[in-house]
């Protein structure tokens, strides 16, 4: 089923990923910025106040291309992975056959990546673009900063995991930088660990994606 716009309100139902189930929390109003589709946030529980992960955030381009995939691995890498273990199994000896072997696990892991990918779409949440805000940095923010030791300049546009692309600019929410980015407005400056060290980044100016 195509998933609705993702809209916001003071309760909001997400994947928790230590239990797999779908439970509804109470978002502290201080941590959603202005209704808009911000991936961390700490949310209220009964017992103690905990930080959740939502991964299933996405642009309307990332899903389409992600659907695109399933559908290209679906139709073409599927026949293609069955057609290599037929051809490996008439080749003989099943026991002493390596092609056949190998045919299987390509094809294991192609079925593993193919249901994967079938995860991450039922659970897609498509934010609307235009209800984002450019105040401070956000799931699809478009960010431009300089780099405070050597002046290098940057831009980055802050995408899900299943969106990244370092050659086009796009780094996933998880990362260290990301992170680090999260919730800035222009003009801030942060310092951010990565693993090579900490670099120091000031925000020149923040755009939708």
């Amino acid at each position: 089923m195509y998933p609705k716009k993702l809209e916001f309100s003071k309760k909001i139902t997400i994947f928790v990923p230590e239990n797999k189930k779908n439970k509804t929390y109470r978002v502290l109003d201080s941590d959603i910025e202005r209704d808009v589709g911000i991936l961390y946030f700490v949310a209220k529980t009964e017992k103690s106040i905990k930080k959740i992960t939502i991964m299933a955030y996405m642009s309307q381009e990332g899903y389409d291309k992600l659907v695109a995939e399933l559908k290209r691995l679906e139709t073409i890498e599927r026949p293609k992975a069955s057609a290599a273990i037929a051809e490996a199994r008439d080749k003989g000896d099943l026991s002493e056959n390596s092609e056949y072997d190998a045919a299987k696990e390509a094809q294991a892991h192609l079925e593993d990546k193919i249901n994967r990918m079938k995860v991450q779409i039922s659970e897609a949440k498509i934010v609307d673009t235009s209800r984002l805000s450019t105040d401070s940095v956000q799931i699809l923010s478009k960010v431009e900063m300089t780099n405070l030791v050597n002046k290098a300049k940057m831009t980055y546009t802050i995408v899900s995991e299943s969106e990244a692309n370092l050659r086009e600019g796009k780094i996933s929410i998880t990362t260290p930088i990301a992170q680090g980015l999260l919730n800035h407005k222009e003009g801030d400056e942060v310092e951010i660990k990565i693993p090579r060290g900490t670099i120091k980044l000031r925000i020149d100016k923040i755009t939708v994606g």
